[in-house]
């Protein structure tokens, strides 16, 4: 589980852990947002960059019977294509694609020699699914995801391995409430994100991971390649 710290990936191992995960491995670089998870029986909390490959493999080869990779992990920029620099761009896709990428490459293997695994990858409604304003980098890196999603599930699909993703809307989080302090109105900021959800509200974290867990489990045996819309009518 990658951003287990905080946000959409905690509320993910929290639910993987409540319903009696053998061991869920919280990963994060924020070594403060880990220490929440220190003592707490089932979560190993692991410090890692998850675009370092060696570092990776490394712990893919500790966990081998790994059942369930969570690939949380993602930034958002703000602009259109005039105000994205390609080194914005390339540091966008090396976090929010090359993660997932290091990740699956490295997880997959134990994976195919058991003949079973679940592959779950957070991407956004904000993608090939739909527009927002100023979000060129974001939504093209994202589109990326629901693309490498597909393209795993396609090519392990007879080998008992299944490849899904989840797109949120907006939704709840520490790295929402930083974005909208750094809009330096938070209320208004606050206030532009809640009238473009439908609903009326802002997504919860535990609202997506209940999706996570039905990912993951038995339940959603024969769903593979497949991209689920969790934005409260955003999209719409």
């Amino acid at each position: 589980m990658t951003a287990a710290g905080q946000g959409i990936g905690r509320a993910i191992a929290e639910a993987y852990q409540r319903e009696g995960a053998t061991l869920v491995i919280a990963i994060d670089m924020n070594q403060a947002a880990l220490d929440s998870w220190a003592n707490i029986p089932g979560i190993k909390p692991v410090a890692m960059d998850v675009t370092n490959e060696a570092a990776v493999l490394k712990l893919a080869s500790e966990t081998p019977q790994a059942d369930v990779l969570v690939n949380c992990v993602g930034i958002v920029a703000d602009g259109t294509i005039l105000d994205s620099t390609t080194e914005l761009l390339e540091r966008n896709f090396h976090v929010n694609v090359t993660s997932m990428h290091v990740m699956i490459k490295s997880f997959l293997p134990a994976m195919l020699a058991r003949r079973s695994g679940s592959i779950i990858n957070i991407a956004s409604v904000v993608s090939s699914i739909k527009s927002a304003p100023n979000r060129y980098v974001y939504a093209t890196t994202k589109a990326a995801v629901l693309g490498l999603t597909k393209a795993v599930a396609r090519d392990f699909i007879v080998d008992g391995i299944r490849c899904n993703s989840i797109s949120p809307g907006t939704v709840e989080s520490p790295s929402l409430q930083e974005r909208m302090a750094a809009k330096g109105d938070a209320v208004k900021a606050r206030a532009d994100f809640i009238a473009r959800q439908p609903m009326g509200r802002l997504g919860t974290p535990q609202e997506i991971a209940e999706i996570a867990l039905l990912l993951g489990s038995d339940e959603a045996r024969f769903m593979t390649g497949e991209n689920i819309v969790i934005d409260g009518g955003m999209s719409l």
